[in-house]
């Protein structure tokens, strides 16, 4: 018998292996739960771990803990497991020491630069673009957009994530594949309209990138199984806007960097801490065959073809939807599911 009320474990290996999520609880870090494959259950584990930032700080503990969770869970053996849907799920990390996000699909710089008539430096093939964001508060899946001028060009960016463990500094990129503990999806919003100015300092992002939401659920590498593999994840990622698909490119396809190279470029000259979030960048197919995944790209499609872009960036009442499913068609780390709405202060 497990030493808490309401679990009974057995012996038994999980084929798919973890997934995690956090739900509000009036603190700033939420309350950790193990859910279930189907995301329907889920299941507070305080004697494992308060919060997802406490469980990656002492991974290779709660590790095979959680994963015997999600063993009996997901047979239907703990009593005291509840449903998913009926919670506020938040950001799987409110807030985290460390979120830098790469530009690892150069063929979308490639584009946005093409259709400004702006060369491409070689070397953007071959070291990563990579800027740190502002990690002192995510949103969650559902959470709306909130900004204060529609002027200002918002604009949604589908990503893939990972989230590391502790990371020494010089790490090479096939060893920092191992430091990848759980992955997600992401909507890294901008205010296209405010980069041009910022990067024009050459100091790079600040008020042009607001809050990034994150999908409900983050899940183990091995749950992904043979669609993670050489650090990409490879399935489609879904971005629907009022109800229209922009765009469903496939995540694996022509990413430059994959992920040991991301989180490798991250560390050359400092070490990681457990719970570093590192992005993909928008996530692009070469000539957008399956669409786009953010705005900015379909307008520089239009650009290069009409001479003009004719789709606007968002406005109040969209909404944004981004997903991933497995090959059954199986959501896999839940909707993100956003509608952009004015800033009250």
């Amino acid at each position: 018998m497990y030493p808490f009320t309401g679990y009974t474990l057995r012996n038994q290996q999980s084929k798919h292996q973890m997934k995690l999520a956090s739900i509000d609880n009036q603190t700033r870090d939420g309350q950790l739960v193990v859910v279930n494959k189907e995301l329907t259950k889920a299941i507070k584990v305080p004697h494992i771990s308060e919060t997802l930032q406490q469980a990656l700080d002492n991974w290779s503990e709660t590790e095979p803990k959680l994963k015997e969770v999600y063993t009996s869970l997901n047979a239907n053996q703990l009593e005291s497991a509840f449903n998913f849907s009926e919670v506020k799920v938040i950001a799987p990390i409110p807030r985290a020491f460390h979120w830098a996000d790469g530009s690892a699909y150069v063929t979308h710089v490639e584009l946005v630069r093409k259709a400004r008539n702006a060369e491409l430096p070689e070397s953007f093939w071959t070291d990563p673009l990579m800027y740190m964001g502002a990690s002192d508060a995510f949103i969650g899946a559902n959470d709306p957009i909130e900004i204060e001028k529609e002027e200002w060009g918002i604009d949604f960016e589908s990503e893939v994530v990972v989230f590391t463990d502790d990371v020494p500094a010089g790490v090479n990129a096939e060893t920092a594949l191992s430091h990848i503990k759980l992955i997600s999806i992401i909507n890294d919003v901008s205010l296209r309209n405010l980069i041009p100015n910022e990067l024009s300092k050459q100091f790079g992002f600040y008020q042009s990138k607001p809050w990034t939401s994150f999908a409900p659920v983050v899940v183990t590498p091995d749950e992904l199984t043979e669609d993670w593999k050489d650090g990409k994840l490879h399935l489609p990622l879904y971005s629907t806007l009022n109800g229209t698909v922009i765009g469903a490119p496939n995540a694996g396809v022509d990413m430059t960097f994959n992920f040991g190279q991301l989180v490798a470029h991250a560390a050359k000259t400092r070490s990681l801490m457990a719970g570093t979030v590192i992005g993909s960048g928008t996530v692009a197919n070469q000539g957008s065959p399956n669409g786009s995944s953010c705005l900015a790209e379909v307008r520089c499609l239009e650009i290069i073809k009409e001479g003009k872009a004719s789709t606007p960036f968002m406005k109040y009442g969209d909404r944004i939807e981004i997903e991933m499913k497995d090959k059954e068609g199986q959501t896999i780390f839940g909707k993100i599911n956003q509608v952009v709405t004015e800033y009250q202060p």
